[in-house]
């Protein structure tokens, strides 16, 4: 598994859908350079069981995400319009209806592959190109990207295993608190607690305290 925080977030342009009814061709996270953070998401399987629950949290903290200035994105292997027909249903049918936020259709498996979430045997062939020998369908991987298009944080889940969105936010609290007051978080740190100096006797202090 590659460990892609410290680095550029690998570049994609593919067909999304947006606001949860219109489909666009050319959706990338370029877009956000220089004005937003990023919550890249990646989720197995449209029309499944944990998945639903999942978007449906993302949607459900969205609002305090936005007040962080955070784009959230998912994405899957599944093609737009299957992407299309889940936000159709509700959600008391297992359905995505109410989504607002970008999913985007990663079909040809790259943007999966790029960032080293893709599940199920593969290998590439002399010209580059990959070859699956069974289903590709991508883990439950989670990307916090920052305004300079550097991922500060990842998160890779097995596909049974659902996440805790309260935890992507505290990890935006984390990033945006240390780019602003230079201070590091330390073990369970969350909005309001004390975080401490970068030194060893910013350490000392922060222990003696608590």
């Amino acid at each position: 598994m590659s460990v892609l925080v410290g680095k550029k977030a690998p570049s994609f342009q593919a067909k999304a859908v947006v606001n949860g009814n219109t489909i666009v061709s050319d959706f990338n996270l370029d877009q956000f350079l220089g004005n937003k953070y990023v919550i890249l998401f990646f989720y197995p399987k449209d029309f499944t069981f944990v998945c639903p629950t999942e978007l449906h949290a993302f949607q459900d903290k969205l609002e305090e995400f936005e007040k962080r200035n955070v784009a959230v994105v998912a994405c899957s292997t599944d093609t737009e319009q299957s992407h299309w027909g889940w936000l159709e249903m509700s959600k008391e049918k297992g359905g995505i209806k109410g989504i607002t936020y970008p999913i985007v259709a990663d079909t040809n498996k790259t943007i999966s592959a790029n960032y080293d979430v893709l599940a199920g045997e593969y290998d590439y062939n002399d010209e580059g190109e990959l070859i699956a020998t069974g289903e590709l369908i991508a883990y439950r991987g989670l990307f916090l990207i920052d305004k300079n298009g550097i991922v500060q944080h990842q998160l890779v889940n097995n596909l049974p295993l659902g996440r805790n969105i309260d935890e992507a936010l505290r990890m935006v609290d984390a990033l945006q608190f240390n780019e602003e007051n230079g201070e590091v978080c330390p073990a369970n740190w969350n909005a309001g607690k004390d975080a401490l100096k970068a030194s060893h006797e910013g350490v000392a202090e922060y222990l003696a305290v608590h």
